[in-house]
């Protein structure tokens, strides 16, 4: 059983060489694209595109990558939380609708 501190490290070497992998991956994309220069040209409006998508892509790639799950402590923290904002604006919806339906009686007439 390895301690934290060399966990970490082996977490943080592993982290590292899948950077380096997406690295390597982007640029042999980046020689296909290079065949044509106006896609890689960001003064292009073409290129501007092409080089805003492919980025994005990269970096949600990268993003889904180190996302982890919650675990249950942590999920129920976030459930718990959603649960309160709900009761909130639930209960400030239910106060307006309340106060407006008079005033909205004596504005109109009541007829």
């Amino acid at each position: 059983v390895l301690g934290p501190a060399l966990q970490k490290i082996g977490l943080r070497f592993c982290s590292f060489l899948a950077q380096k992998k997406i690295h390597r991956e982007a640029s042999s994309n980046m020689d296909k694209l290079s065949s044509m220069p106006f896609l890689t040209d960001k003064s292009n409006p073409v290129g501007y595109c092409v080089q805003g998508a492919y980025e994005f892509g990269i970096d949600s790639r990268r993003l889904i990558q180190r996302c982890t799950k919650p675990d249950a402590k942590e999920f129920k923290k976030i459930a718990v939380a959603c649960a309160i904002g709900f009761c909130i604006m639930g209960f400030i919806g239910y106060t307006v609708k309340l106060v407006f339906i008079p005033i909205n009686n004596i504005i109109v007439g009541g007829s």
